[in-house]
């Protein structure tokens, strides 16, 4: 088996990659660590609700929330053993998540690598559906589902999403609703597992005192040999205009809260020019609304804004910048961010800041090397298919100028939206 070595000697760091004879892509990043971490992943989130098999001639759309559905499911055996249980006798604390574009199994331990390995590959590769378990879980999803939209944090949030997005799955709430998961059966769950959960569409990442021959003789005698499948996708396109400019609900807040967004359609020809834009933005984004930046010191120090919060995020099918906070008026903050951003367009980012959050990104860069957590950051930049061990030398090329560009692109009142969180009225109470 081909084992490829992939070194970064800037940094010192290097990993190893090899692709099963199952077809499951393997990567180890070897440190001389304690503690060893293993994270089993598939390409598939929430936004993954339309799709087929290469070939097939028809797309099969299935219930929203199914991914996260899916993924609480799979902790369930035929055997009626707990698979947490499995893991604490090894030694392990695991885990599992989903979000819009991955779903990942997960342990770290630091004795019984190979045995706790060895749990993971097992359970995941062997689902146990019934009706019986699949209605089970809809109670426990439904109360999980009803508890966030009961959050306000959660509502403002989604609220944006919606108003920025038209038709994109991007707006779909990654454990569904109580009516969307009404509708999964065992039938549909084994449907997506079958297409998803092939090796061929995920991978295995590893951080720890291991070795790739330790991670083959288990993969070795738990997996077999397998084909390709090859997945087509079905998204929906986004114009740039908002489905909404203003949104707003009622909950028991002390304040109002509100987050402002814009949604970036623009599609760089490969996934190394999305990372780069995307970094640029970031770095616009830090220069602009950090602790230490003139907006930051203003509205604090006139109490305008409190918890302040602004960030750029790109995923494979949605990429957006938001804003936002808590303040007790919504005109005033939103009026002072347009104008802000208005006289950043105009004037440029200071050249002196930005080299101040590039420089605080790299360093940043460079400590994320320094756990065996560093093989959760690898796998979510494999998800957006990218190499982390690349990431920094984007970081360190990064301009000023290309920042400046960006943001006078991106940045049109026309196209944002607003999602408030009001207090509840009296008569609410």
């Amino acid at each position: 088996m081909n084992i490829i070595t992939k070194e970064n000697a800037l940094i010192g760091e290097k990993y190893y990659y090899t692709k099963h004879k199952s077809g499951l892509d393997i990567y180890l990043i070897p440190k001389e660590l304690s503690a060893s971490y293993a994270l089993f992943c598939t390409r598939y989130g929430a936004v993954d609700n339309c799709f087929k098999l290469e070939g097939e001639e028809e797309f099969t759309r299935v219930p929203d929330g199914i991914a996260h559905y899916l993924e609480h499911k799979m902790f369930e055996n035929e055997d009626g053993v707990d698979t947490f249980s499995r893991f604490a006798k090894y030694g392990a604390s695991a885990n599992a998540f989903t979000s819009t574009e991955v779903t990942a199994y997960l342990f770290k331990c630091t004795e019984n690598f190979p045995e706790n390995l060895g749990v993971l590959l097992d359970y995941v590769t062997h689902p146990y559906f019934t009706p019986e378990n699949v209605e089970k879980e809809q109670g426990i999803i439904g109360q999980e589902i009803r508890g966030r939209e009961d959050h306000p944090d959660f509502a403002v949030y989604m609220n944006l999403i919606r108003a920025l997005y038209k038709d994109s799955q991007i707006n779909i709430d990654v454990a569904g609703t109580v009516e969307s998961i009404a509708e999964i059966n065992a039938d549909t769950l084994y449907k997506c597992y079958e297409v998803f959960y092939h090796l061929s569409n995920m991978f295995l990442c590893v951080a720890g005192n291991v070795t790739m021959e330790e991670i083959l003789a288990v993969a070795d005698k738990m997996l077999p040999a397998g084909e390709v499948k090859n997945i087509v996708r079905s998204y929906n396109e986004e114009s740039r205009e908002v489905a909404e400019k203003f949104v707003s609900a009622r909950f028991e807040v002390a304040k109002p809260m509100f987050l402002m967004g814009v949604k970036d359609i623009y599609k760089p020809l490969n996934a190394h020019d999305k990372m780069k834009r995307t970094i640029a933005l970031q770095l616009a984004t830090e220069t602009l609304f950090g602790d230490a930046s003139e907006f930051a010191v203003d509205v604090y120090e006139s109490a305008l804004i409190d918890e302040m919060e602004a960030g750029y995020s790109a995923g494979k099918i949605s990429a957006h910048f938001i804003f936002g906070g808590e303040t007790d008026d919504i005109d005033a903050a939103t009026q002072k961010f347009i104008s802000y951003m208005e006289d950043v367009k105009k004037n440029g980012i200071d050249p002196e800041a930005f080299e101040n959050a590039r420089r605080a990104k790299y360093a940043e860069y460079i400590r994320s090397f320094e756990s065996v957590n560093i093989a959760e950051v690898f796998a979510m930049s494999l998800i957006k298919e990218t190499d982390w061990f690349e990431i920094g030398d984007i970081i360190a090329k990064v301009t000023v100028e290309e920042a400046n560009a960006l943001v006078r692109e991106l940045f049109d009142e026309k196209y944002y939206a607003t999602s408030v969180v009001y207090p509840l009225e009296k008569e609410d109470k």
